[in-house]
């Protein structure tokens, strides 16, 4: 009896040590925690295209996660810069990043073309169209990451220092502080485009450097250029939206289990129409700031509205160029952009 007790109790210790064994390890998966580095490359940690689609998304996702998943947001660029937070995601010296396509000329040919002057309306319009555009072409320039979600400030439109610009004849020998595709749009209205940084054009603007500059409108307060600039033209049938992204590396995102990948996933298309909101917001408190200090907004009539859009045609051709010599279809880019655009513009 005693001999079959020990076996009993032995077998029942050996079951219950293979149960545990087995468990322990699921367990584990369950409670691990993901620690996220997010290069929020662009902007100071106070600023709201900091603040919502980083530093408030992370925070979502630590609360729906229950704390399995944790964010530390690297503002302003003190992780890796806006021209190489892409490739720090991809080396994973950043689990996730943010920055503008327009930052890597060359490197996103299909998603750049968001920036060419669609005349979108509104930083709401724009994301909407720049993710169903990814979703419709699926372009393999991303494929090396995981995407999270896109998004695209509001119209970019003309903003001058000493002389308001009411047609298009106006345009012709000003120097406006441009860059990446927007320098195109700049020669195509009759402008000389000039490059800097975004950091310098409050000092070129001040110093006559350049006379005025294409951007949308929250700049005005933000980067208190209403403070120089006293004009605006509302070119809206030529203005652009820059995109955005936010992506993740791609191991880190297979390493999630799926009940994390799924949290992820909806927390990031809640934040695409959360930061998209935010950007008209901070475009129209732009327009408020610079009324207060005397701004004037020049309104275009429909029919000189159409001679700049006209006017800025030859910017898409040369896209279509480029993008065929690169072996893609520009023809087809265009048009299913232009179906969207329209779509969503209504």
């Amino acid at each position: 009896m005693k001999g079959k007790s020990f076996l009993t109790l032995a077998s029942l210790i050996f079951v219950l040590a293979w149960l545990m064994i087995g468990f322990i390890p699921v367990s584990y998966a369950q409670e691990k925690t993901f620690h996220l580095k997010y290069s929020a490359s662009m902007l100071p940690v106070t600023h709201e295209i900091t603040r919502v689609p980083a530093i408030d998304w992370g925070k979502e996702l630590e609360k729906r996660s229950a704390g399995r998943i944790k964010v530390t947001v690297f503002a302003d660029g003190s992780l890796t810069p806006p021209t190489q937070a892409y490739d720090g995601v991809v080396k994973g010296i950043s689990e996730v990043a943010c920055s503008a396509f327009t930052y890597t000329p060359g490197r996103f040919p299909v998603m750049t073309a968001l920036d060419l002057p669609n005349g979108l309306i509104s930083g709401v319009v724009a994301t909407k169209t720049i993710n169903e555009f990814y979703r419709r072409l699926k372009p393999k320039e991303l494929d090396d990451t995981h995407p999270l979600f896109f998004f695209a400030h509001g119209p970019g439109v003309l903003h001058t220092v000493k002389k308001p610009v009411h047609k298009l004849e106006d345009v012709t020998g000003l120097k406006l502080r441009s860059t990446g595709a927007v320098q195109m749009i700049a020669r195509a209205l009759g402008a000389s485009p000039v490059a800097m940084t975004f950091g310098e054009t409050y000092d070129a603007l001040a110093k006559g450097i350049v006379d005025g500059a294409l951007f949308n409108m929250n700049s005005l307060e933000k980067a208190k250029l209403a403070e120089i600039l006293k004009f605006t033209t509302l070119n809206y049938s030529s203005s652009y939206n820059s995109g955005f992204w936010v992506v993740m590396n791609i191991k880190t995102w297979n390493s999630l289990p799926v009940d994390l990948q799924k949290i992820v996933t909806e927390v990031s298309e809640m934040y695409t129409d959360l930061t998209a909101k935010v950007f008209d917001m901070i475009d129209q408190s732009g327009y408020d700031f610079s009324l207060k200090l005397g701004h004037e907004f020049i309104k275009l009539s429909e029919a000189e509205s159409a001679r700049w859009k006209k006017a800025v045609e030859p910017v898409f051709d040369d896209y279509i160029k480029r993008s065929n010599e690169k072996g893609l279809d520009g023809k087809m880019i265009v048009k299913v952009l232009r179906e969207l655009c329209e779509k969503y513009n209504r």
